[in-house]
């Protein structure tokens, strides 16, 4: 079949919409820092004194850490994994043995029940060893079965599925289509109800673990019918079931180790008894899975940082320019302070969000947002000039460099490693539209029927009074504040001074504010397509986050006595830079290029500029943009592999 003939869900922009926001948290019954921020209210009172992890979480997790610790130095070979693009079985055996499998996984279902924060330690440390191997643990946990069956599963799922996911079974997440990306609305998937099975039919697409999985978290449509609500519907799926066929192992520029593929579904039955939650909650299910979930990126964001700061340190030292070693060359001891500086934030932004998760008294799930948004970005920046810094032997693959006599070091494979964090679990881009919308929830509650074309007059008219009220108590509040006083926040002026910082911060998230809402009034129901707008606002609401998680950071050290007066000189490098990324972006708000983007894009769409592309070669070679999905039998055999497994034999 063509890929003009692929049959596809077709839905609405609108209808996509209504989906997405259906499938939102609605209420915020818990204060939320990054909220907060956003409504122009510096709740420093949320983050500091900054949490603190119970003795006994911590006696756990270090103990746990140390074994891990072990095992990396000596049973994970890295360039083993990238030579061969694999994860050795007795790798992932040894794992098990750990008890790995099972970090977030209650002791009473056989698991460690080690808290966010130092699962998210133990993702950093696996993933500078391998970030294949880190990738495998947290599809594994984050999103793969544990996790939502925690949050939303029967005590009888509990039971039967939690267990094996600790010690013996491997998960993965099924939600992506060869035709769905981040617009579930076209989800094309089925579940139909018969007896008291669903029968799945649909093809899925990057199922990270797919490859290997014993066990499948698998979104689905149930058609609406009698008895049956019907909706986007999550269940638990044995990866053996018969009709499961993974029809092809993914591979990629990076990560090459991953266990990644397209898996079809062909009339395969999975008893009503495996669905998590009530039929048409798979979308709520999958996002406040997400909530705490997307923190195993960061993690890994901040694990790679640590050890690009490693490197670029013992490298700069050693190599010698023009004298003096390049560390002390300006050009590139700024990037150094960069990646310095940097690490230290991403790793407050990281312990501060898990402590809060594991504490649930705060709502994180912007927090975690940004934490994703932010560290897979700045991560990748900071890979970008670790490569800079080491050159021509940053470009070159570390089994060259072995093989001419220098030290093996992966600096080019970090940089490809990296670059799928910034589309992973939402790209980018998504993500700013994510954030943007919880950020701009509180102006929607009070005024969104003001702006929506379908409200009648008399809808728009009591919002408008509702909206009166809320404006008439909020506006004058971003007008002073904290930030203007001098003495403001002086519990953090120690060896440096980081109360400016905070004042600034302060008095910025009121500016954000106060450029939000002249937006909202001069856009109205347009808002929603200003993405560049958006995106900046989100960005600067990052750039804040991390710089007062810094401030709190630095002083919780100097508090603790550890490394205080150099936390304090890094929060402090880190605010000052992120300051100058601020007022860009603030100027970027207003002064930009997007309508001139815009028509550019329509230009090339239109084939206006089809002459530019003239005399180059297209190398790409024949096909369809999209792999035909249509249901059916697969025509594939089937490459699944779990570990393990002495009937199959690896190529």
């Amino acid at each position: 079949m063509s890929a003009t003939t692929t049959p596809r869900t077709n839905v609405t922009e609108r209808e996509a919409r209504q989906v997405a926001e259906a499938a939102r948290q609605q209420d915020w019954h818990k204060p939320s820092f990054a909220k907060e921020l956003f409504l122009g209210r510096f709740r420093l009172d949320l983050i500091h004194p900054h949490p603190l992890p119970d003795a006994e979480s911590v006696r756990r997790g270090e103990e746990f850490l140390t074994k891990l610790r072990a095992f990396c130095e000596t049973a994970i070979d890295s360039a083993r994994i990238e030579r061969e693009a694999r994860i050795p079985d007795e790798v992932v055996a040894g794992l098990k043995e750990l008890g790995a499998l099972g970090m977030k996984i209650d002791p009473k279902y056989d698991g460690l029940g080690l808290t966010q924060l130092y699962y998210n330690k133990a993702l950093a440390l696996v993933g500078s060893v391998s970030p294949a191997v880190g990738a495998l643990l947290s599809a594994h946990q984050s999103i793969g079965v544990p996790q939502p069956l925690k949050m939303f599963g029967t005590q009888e799922q509990k039971d039967a599925f939690l267990p094996r996911c600790a010690r013996t079974d491997i998960s993965a997440f099924l939600l992506t289509e060869p035709d769905v990306g981040s617009d579930p609305a076209r989800l094309a998937t089925t579940a139909v109800p018969e007896g008291d099975d669903y029968v799945l039919d649909g093809v899925k697409l990057w199922t990270t673990n797919g490859v290997v999985a014993d066990l499948l978290v698998v979104m689905a449509r149930v058609p609406k019918s009698e008895g049956h609500k019907g909706g986007i519907t999550a269940f638990v799926v044995e990866a053996a079931s018969e009709g499961i066929t993974v029809e092809h192992r993914n591979a990629f520029m990076g990560l090459r180790g991953i266990e990644n593929g397209v898996t079809r579904f062909h009339q395969v039955r999975v008893p009503a008894a495996n669905r998590i939650g009530p039929e048409g909650a798979g979308l709520k299910i999958a996002l406040t899975t997400l909530n705490t979930g997307r923190l195993s990126l960061p993690a890994m964001c901040a694990g790679a940082g640590k050890w690009c700061l490693k490197i670029a340190r013992e490298w700069a030292a050693e190599r010698e320019q023009w004298g003096k070693p390049v560390a002390l060359h300006e050009a590139v001891g700024s990037k150094i302070s960069f990646i310095a500086a940097t690490t230290f934030a991403l790793e407050a932004v990281l312990d501060l969000s898990s402590q809060m998760a594991d504490e649930d008294r705060n709502d994180i799930r912007i927090e975690a947002a940004l934490a994703k948004l932010y560290g897979s970005e700045m991560a990748w920046l900071m890979a970008d000039e670790l490569v800079q810094i080491r050159g021509g032997r940053g470009y070159e693959t570390a089994e060259s460099l072995k093989a001419r006599g220098e030290r093996p070091v992966p600096a080019e494979q970090i940089l490809r490693d990296l670059r799928i964090n910034r589309i992973f679990e939402g790209s980018t881009e998504i993500m700013h539209l994510l954030i943007a919308r919880e950020a701009v929830d509180a102006h929607l509650s009070v005024a969104g029927d003001l702006i929506d074309p379908d409200k009648s007059l008399s809808d728009k008219a009591r919002a408008g009074a509702s909206a009166g009220v809320f404006y008439a108590k909020w506006l004058p509040k971003l007008v002073a504040g904290p930030g203007q006083l001098p003495t403001a926040y002086g519990e953090f002026k120690h060896h440096v001074d980081l109360s400016g910082h905070l004042r600034y911060v302060e008095r910025t998230a009121r500016k954000l504010a106060r450029s939000t809402f002249y937006a909202m009034s001069r856009w109205q129901g347009r808002m929603e397509t200003k993405q560049g707008f958006l995106g900046r606002i989100v960005d600067i609401g990052a750039e804040l986050f991390a710089m007062s998680a810094a401030c709190v950071r630095a002083e919780r050290l100097r508090g603790e006595g550890e490394h205080g007066r150099e936390a304090y000189q890094l929060a402090d490098a880190f605010c000052r830079q992120a300051r100058i990324r601020v007022d860009e972006l603030f100027d970027r708000l207003w002064t930009n290029t997007d309508d001139l983007d815009r028509k550019v894009v329509e230009g090339v769409l239109g084939g206006a500029y089809t002459w530019l592309e003239e005399g180059v070669l297209d190398p790409s070679g024949e096909g369809p943009w999209i792999a035909d999905a249509s249901p059916g039998e697969s025509p594939h055999e089937s490459v699944r592999w779990p570990f393990g497994d002495a009937e199959v034999t690896r190529e």
